[in-house]
Formats: C-alpha cells, sequence, structure tokens
C-alpha cells in the first residue's frame, strides 16, 4: 500500500497523470464530461432545436408580451416592439442588447418615404 502511495507522488511530482481508474472514468462518462485528452477533439453534434413548448413560458423581458416562434430565421419575435430575439444552440438569448429590430422606426421610414 505505501509503494503505491510512493508511486503516485512520484508521477504527481514529476508532472505526469496516471490514466484515470475505472471508476473515474465511469464517474466521468456519467456527469457527461470528458477527459481533458477528448477535450481538444471537435466532434460534429447537431444543432439543438428550439422546443416551440417554451412559448408557454417564455415572454419578451422589456413589454412581458408573448413571443413568436419564426423557423425559417431561428427567432423568437415581439410584434408590438419591432425586435426578435435569437437563438442559439436552441437556447433563448433573451438579453436585450442582443435583439435586433425587425422593423424601421417610425423616423427612419418617414425618411425613405421622401
Amino acid at each position: 500500500m505505501l509503494s503505491g502511495a510512493r508511486c503516485r507522488l512520484a508521477s504527481a511530482l514529476r508532472g505526469t497523470r496516471a490514466p484515470p481508474s475505472a471508476v473515474a472514468r465511469r464517474c466521468l462518462h456519467a456527469s457527461g464530461s470528458r477527459p481533458l485528452a477528448d477535450r481538444g477533439k471537435k466532434t460534429e453534434e447537431p444543432p439543438r432545436d428550439f422546443d416551440p413548448a417554451l412559448l408557454e413560458f417564455l415572454v419578451c423581458p422589456l413589454s412581458k408580451k408573448p413571443l413568436r416562434y419564426e423557423a425559417s430565421t431561428n427567432e423568437l419575435i415581439n410584434e408590438e416592439l419591432g425586435i426578435a430575439y435569437p437563438i442559439i444552440d436552441g437556447i433563448p438569448n433573451m438579453i436585450p442588447q442582443a435583439a435586433r429590430m425587425t422593423r424601421q422606426s417610425k423616423k427612419q421610414e418617414e425618411v425613405e418615404q421622401r
């Protein structure tokens, strides 16, 4: 037992890591974490889709009005304010600064009509 502890201490001091035990690998797998060696590898995961059932709970953070999901642009639209919140990897970004204007302001419309 003491020799095993010495080996682990020696390998820690040398900066080399012993391979994770079977228990550690199972814990990492169950938690969804990937070992350090695998983190550098890029895996192609399909993009997550937005779940329209969330519209029952989500409202515009500015007006507190319901939102409409636009699948073609992958955004949540507030018709009243004319803003669209992006959906990234299936997660709506409800930060007002991240929203884009979907229609021009009245001032801009008047300038363009002249």
